[in-house]
């Protein structure tokens, strides 16, 4: 990823965060908040959990879920997540295009990656190319790779940017 340190918006002196560190932070956190547009341009935004794999964030939505409908007609969205304190942390914004998945090798790697990071109540079956759990119907998979992420870093505040 390409690293640009906004210096209009960061404190004097301060450095780039790596992409590295950017990456790490994405994949270990635990919510996400997915930021939509609704069919009559209205915003819609809900948290979610999410896996980072490889290169890109991944979540799933029921089929008839706001989200899901949102996407339908305007893929592109934002995924935040961050530390929700004023002084310390780093706060992440992807912007990207949510593209669903269905391919089952990669079905299959995002279910393990689920359960790895949120433990077995989040286990999924892959069939019909979703996710189906045993409480629920299908889940849609989606991929958002990162188009622009934007990180804010607390207490030195430094503004940077990644570009593929």
């Amino acid at each position: 990823m390409e690293t640009h340190l906004d210096e209009r918006f960061s404190a004097p002196g301060a450095t780039a965060t790596p992409w590295e560190q950017a990456r790490d932070e994405l994949a270990r956190a635990q919510t996400y908040w997915l930021s939509t547009v609704r069919a009559d341009g209205r915003p819609h935004v809900t948290p979610l959990i999410a896996v980072w794999h490889e290169r890109a964030l991944y979540f799933c939505t029921g089929p008839g879920e706001q989200k899901a409908r949102n996407l339908e007609t305007n893929q592109r969205c934002a995924l935040t997540t961050g530390a929700s304190t004023l002084r310390e942390g780093l706060d992440l914004v992807v912007e990207g295009v949510a593209a669903q998945v269905s391919g089952p090798g990669l079905l299959h790697a995002l279910a393990a990656a689920y359960v790895a990071k949120y433990g077995e109540e989040w286990r999924f079956e892959v069939r019909d190319g979703a996710f189906h759990s045993e409480e629920g119907g299908p889940a849609l998979v989606f991929e958002v790779a990162p188009d622009k992420v934007l990180g804010f870093r607390k207490g030195d505040y430094a503004q940077t940017r990644w570009r593929p």
